[in-house]
């Protein structure tokens, strides 16, 4: 393990790979990797990339990647892909959208499968961070999954959450209002060579950039390269001012109650399996006492859940 921790340390890209994939597929090792490495993390600042399906985030990063490599950054980037519900496949396909990335010293990337995790986000993706963070990367791009109203989780892990619009989305108040209106501290309207880019662009400035919250608001084409010089420099302006400083010490907090979930939840999960186990012909009893509508499915869960937080 010794020699993994070291790798890290040296940025080690083939043993970095390695780890991800032993967070990933929740090794047990990894946990005490984490263990040594956590004192060197805590550098590093996230910036989250959220946005319905077909708003160019990957394209967009892509783009911005020789702006941050000109402020002497070292960056990684993490892209969340959707994972099957029936096969627990993803296709991991972002690497294709961003070909600036691939043969760089200063450049990690990297696709995660979400498994399912709440709001598109990868279960392991905290830890991957850490990761990155201890080997030295000074920005760490997340592209979370174009998941619509569900895409909010991602602003509980990164420092910085950049929510990005397209015109192409429809109707615009109604894409404005689809779950990710709350999360946002910065908002890019993307694809502005398109017509309806202002419109949508006003509509934001209208409906957000006026809230309690003052959230910027851009507009930009990746394909033009339209304002991406504009918006590189403000984000870099804006990761070094105390307020971000402030907000990674208060995400702390979020981290600790989330491994207490986890471990929670894993320990249920395990004393559930005993139970099942053990308790089989009295459990075959419950569910045709449901069947033959002797006892509700309610009841039956309560009794179970007493055999498992109490024994009885």
């Amino acid at each position: 393990m010794d020699a993994i921790v070291e790798g890290i340390l040296a940025k080690n890209k083939r043993i970095i790979a390695q780890t991800i994939s032993k967070i990933d597929n929740e090794d047990p090792l990894a946990h005490d990797i984490l263990k040594k490495i956590y004192p060197k993390t805590g550098k590093a600042v996230t910036i989250g990339f959220t946005g319905p399906a077909g708003a160019g985030k990957s394209t967009l990063i892509g783009k911005l990647i020789p702006y941050f490599k000109n402020f002497g950054m070292k960056i990684a980037i993490l892209a969340v892909d959707p994972t099957s519900p029936i096969t627990g496949g993803a296709i991991l396909g972002d690497r294709v959208r961003m070909p600036t990335t691939m043969n760089d010293d200063d450049l990690f990337m990297r696709s995660l499968g979400s498994r399912g995790a709440q709001g598109g986000i990868s279960k392991s993706l905290r830890n991957v961070i850490r990761i990155l963070d201890a080997a030295g990367y000074d920005l760490i791009l997340v592209e979370s999954v174009g998941a619509g109203q569900l895409e909010v989780e991602i602003s509980k892990v990164v420092n910085l959450t950049i929510v990005i619009f397209n015109p192409n989305t429809g109707d615009n108040v109604q894409a404005v209002k689809a779950g990710l209106t709350e999360i946002g501290d910065i908002y890019l309207v993307n694809k502005a060579d398109l017509e309806g880019s202002n419109t949508l662009y006003l509509t934001l400035l209208d409906l957000i950039g006026e809230s309690p919250r003052n959230p910027l608001v851009f507009k930009v084409s990746a394909n033009t390269g339209e304002g991406l010089e504009e918006f590189s420099n403000k984000l870099n302006d804006l990761i070094k001012t105390d307020k971000w400083i402030e907000n990674r010490k208060n995400k702390q907090r979020y981290d600790l109650e989330t491994e207490l979930k986890v471990m929670v939840i894993e320990e249920v999960k395990n004393r559930s399996l005993q139970i099942m186990s053990s308790q089989s012909e009295k459990i075959s009893l419950l569910i045709n006492s449901i069947i033959e509508k002797k006892i509700d499915p309610y009841t039956a869960a309560e009794e179970l859940s007493l055999l498992i937080f109490h024994g009885k």
